[in-house]
Formats: C-alpha cells, structure tokens, sequence
C-alpha cells in the first residue's frame, strides 16, 4: 500500500490538481493508494485501488497542526493493518507533514521550493517576496528537516533538482514533470478565437503578475483591438484589477474559473502567453500546449523539455518587453506559423506529458525507493 498526504485537495491549484490526475490515471495493477486529504471537498475520481480520506482539518491557527496529528495516528493505524511501500508527502505547505510517521519510507515530493519562492534561487532576483526574511529563514528551515526525513525526493524539473540539491540533500532525486488529462483538454477544430492572447495561472507577483500588466498595457497600445484574456485569482489580484480593469474593450479578466471551463478558454485562444518568474513547472503552460496554442514565456530553465524556442513558442529573455510584446503579436499575425507551433506543442504533450503514462512512472518510482531504502 501506498499512502499519499496532502491536506488541500479541494480547488484549483496547482498540487490538488496534480494528484488528482495521478489518482484518475492511477494504475489498475498499481498498490493500493490511500490519498490522506484535509476537509471534504469534490468526489476524487479514480479506479477501486484508490481509496481517499478526508481527515477533517479544524478552522483555527493551530488547525494545520492538528491535522497533523490526526494523519500521524492515521498511518500509524495504516502500517499495523497493512504492509506500507511508500509514504509520499507533497510540499508546500509543510506543516502539516513535519511530524509524518517514518513506519515506511519517505517519499517527498517537492512542488516548489522557498528558495524559489523567494526570488534567490536565480543569480538576479527578479522579484521580492512578500514573506519576511524571518519567516523565509523558518520555512526553509522547515525545509530541510523534511529532506531529511526523506528516503528520496520526487523533483518536476531539473531547476527543481537542483533548488534541492541546495539546501544540502544529497539522496536520490528523481524527475518526473506534472502532466495534463488530455482527455480533458482536447483542441476543437471548430471553435471560435474570441481571444488573441490569453494569460492563465494564479495572480501572484513570482508568477509575473506586474510584468504581466505591462505587457498587457504594450499589447493594448500597439493593437487597439486586440482581445486578451486574464485567467486566474490570488494574492495579487486587487494590483491587477486596478491596472487593467477598463484599460481596453478587449482585455478581460475573468477571475477563478471552475477547472472545467479553462480547456474552453484555451480552446477560444490563438497565443498563450506567461511573464512568470518561477514555477515549479508551468500546468497552465502545458494544458495550453495540449490545446495546440504556442506559448510565449520568459527564458527560465522550468521551461526546459516544454517551450522550444522557434518550435513549439517562443522564449524571451527575462524582462525584455518589447521582445515580448513582438513575438505575440508575430504569432497573432502570423496563423500558420501559430498553428505549427501548436501542433508541434501537443505533439510535445501527447509524448512526455500525458498523465495516462506518468502515473504508472510515479508509482513505479514509488515502489523501487521504498524497495531500496527503509526507514531508520
């Protein structure tokens, strides 16, 4: 048996969605999994070997903390009844993992790193975090207990990799990206492009949020009427909202979208388009490729095996506007060579990227660390 913790299931983001598409592609002949989850949310759909529990979370400062305890009892309980090949922990957040039973090995797998987080992974920082450097100090210190903890460590991306290889790990790593249901993002060949460009994740200032409004402000200023779609919420939504809400007739923001209509927001576009400084690895830049939309993004190693400058998009380097303005627009104009590099993208999807082969490598990943390394 394979036991998965993770306490925000529910949603959008980025980690949920995540294992719920291992959970849905999980493998017939695959261990039983059992995902440890926080408050009920949204059934978690995925074949009779896949077991979920919602482990009720209390509503409070120490809440976290308490579900921690609760889920440490839980595998307890799970490692008495059962054989146990794999503990797989997913992080951030790290709470509610730190004291996770070491009654099997310990498989992290690390989404994004603070490191990253903060802006300091790269030689030029190209943004601030809003976390104090005290409250960095101790997420990273967090960090590392649980790297140590750890039996081996699951990494998106080679960036990822080596984020952790700096906080001193030295066990195994092993790397295997996010994915995408490509039965649920499939491309029509019928629809209608009610957008020109379309920028989609979470609105948060790593993620590019401010370079994005620039870009937005250059693209409405060189093409009046061209059509933009805004997709996406967080932290820095009300910034956003009060640079380009009413800017131009075509510039749209739509706020957070059930993950159902974001494949028919994609659908409707020509040109994805990403000002983020630092993912772990890019799911909207891969569900729109699966969409066959070529992606223009900012030059960062996350991009590696996905965005092939000239192929499947276009790279910029970091902060070059007007390099960036000019590529979207290129691709707007120019529809057959927007189309190639879509195909080329979903191509690109389709071959390294599909969930239907990555689960059974994740568990396969799973089930040899537990195999090689026990628990002290």
């Amino acid at each position: 048996m394979i036991v998965l913790v993770y306490p925000q299931l529910h949603g959008v983001g980025g980690i949920s969605r995540y294992i719920r598409s291992f959970a849905a592609a999980y493998p017939a002949d695959a261990p039983p999994l059992v995902i440890l989850a926080g408050n009920e949310g949204e059934p978690v759909e995925a074949p009779a070997n896949v077991t979920v529990e919602f482990i009720a979370m209390p509503d409070n400062r120490l809440g976290l903390f308490r579900w921690g305890a609760r889920v440490r009892a839980r595998i307890k309980q799970l490692a008495r009844e059962h054989s146990l090949t794999a503990i797989n922990l997913h992080i951030p957040p790290m709470i509610p993992v730190m004291g996770v039973p070491r009654v099997a090995p310990i498989v992290v797998t690390a989404h994004t790193t603070y490191l990253g987080m903060s802006g300091a992974f790269y030689p030029t920082r190209h943004f601030t975090s809003d976390w104090s450097a005290a409250s960095l100090a101790v997420k990273r210190l967090m960090e590392r207990f649980i790297f140590g903890r750890a039996s081996s460590i699951l990494s998106l991306t080679e960036q990822g990799r080596q984020e952790v290889a700096r906080y001193g790990y030295r066990g195994p790593i092993d790397i295997l990206p996010n994915g995408v249901d490509l039965s649920r993002f499939e491309p029509s060949a019928a629809s209608e492009k009610s957008f020109d460009v379309i920028f989609a994740g979470r609105i948060e200032k790593r993620k590019g949020s401010r370079p994005m409004v620039e870009i937005v402000r250059r693209l409405a200023a060189a093409r009046p009427g061209i059509r933009i779609a805004v997709v996406g919420y967080g932290e820095d939504d009300a910034f956003v909202g009060a640079e380009l809400n009413g800017l131009a007739p075509g510039v749209v923001l739509t706020g957070k979208l059930p993950f159902d209509k974001v494949a028919a927001m994609f659908d409707s576009s020509r040109v994805y388009a990403s000002a983020s400084y630092y993912e772990g690895l890019p799911g909207t830049c891969i569900e729109a490729m699966a969409m066959q939309l070529p992606a223009v993004v900012w030059d960062f190693p996350f991009y590696e095996g996905l965005v092939d400058d000239g192929i499947t998009g276009r790279r910029i380097a970091p902060n070059d506007y007007d390099a960036f303005v000019a590529a979207t627009l290129d691709l707007i104009d120019r529809e057959e060579a927007a189309r190639q590099m879509g195909q080329a993208g979903r191509d690109v999807v389709m071959r390294a990227y599909d969930w239907r082969l990555l689960s059974p490598q994740i568990v396969s990943v799973l089930t040899s660390r537990g195999r090689q390394r026990q628990p002290a």
